[in-house]
């Protein structure tokens, strides 16, 4: 129960920070405003969640490398492929950058607030 419960709540805050990247960095061109905002914020959570560990584990060395700013490459690659995923949404180079900081503030503090699921 606790485990869903963190998850709805992540969901719902990548939600409002997919609402506020959008709002400031991209354009929608459908309806349905709000039900775009939580899909962006579920594909963002699911691709956090299951692209990021991957990208991350293939780019030890450019991670290495660059002494870790590789990985706001992959930042940006995961707000990128929201975007491109989520239906009537189109965002610049640009606003994808400006986003994978603004989403990775957003969760910094859900970490923060939000502790992991552990197994006793």
């Amino acid at each position: 129960m606790r485990s869903i419960i963190g998850f709805l709540a992540r969901w719902a805050l990548s939600s409002l920070g997919m609402w506020i990247c959008i709002t400031l960095f991209g354009v929608i061109t459908g309806e349905n405003r709000f039900e775009i905002y939580v899909v962006a914020g579920l594909v963002f959570s699911l691709v956090n969640s299951i692209v990021r560990p991957l990208a991350t584990m293939v780019a030890v060395p450019l991670i290495f490398f660059t002494m870790g700013l590789f990985t706001l490459v992959i930042n940006i690659a995961i707000v990128g492929i929201t975007i491109w995923i989520v239906p009537d949404v189109s965002m610049s180079l640009g606003g994808a950058c400006l986003s994978s900081l603004v989403m990775s503030l957003v969760n910094g503090l859900v970490n923060f607030w939000i502790k992991p699921y552990t197994i006793k």
